[in-house]
């Protein structure tokens, strides 16, 4: 693909010039590909981790540091299985 160039003199005289544009190579585009892979996957373990902070703080908040952490974990395993609202429900007193 050729772009074009305008270049204006001094004395007002424009002169057009046919440029070729380069075509990004395969391999660059893959090399480009990986490097914002590593990218997202570094911000997404930094994004884990302060999920995790706002998780932790939660929990400790309403007592969860009584429960042992696997219970914890199927606690929600199993309240996410039925659905949040229906855990909810069956927690609630009636």
């Amino acid at each position: 693909m050729l772009a074009l160039s305008r270049v204006e003199g001094t004395n007002g005289q424009r002169k057009d010039n046919m440029m070729a544009r380069s075509k990004p190579s395969a391999r660059n585009a893959l090399k480009k590909l990986r490097e914002q892979r590593d990218e997202l996957d570094a911000q997404e373990a930094r994004l884990r981790d302060e999920a995790a902070g706002e998780l932790g703080k939660v929990l400790l908040e309403c007592g969860a540091e009584t429960i042992e952490p696997a219970q914890l974990k199927q606690l929600i395993r199993a309240s996410l299985t039925i659905g949040i609202d229906d855990a909810l429900k069956r927690l609630s007193p009636a």
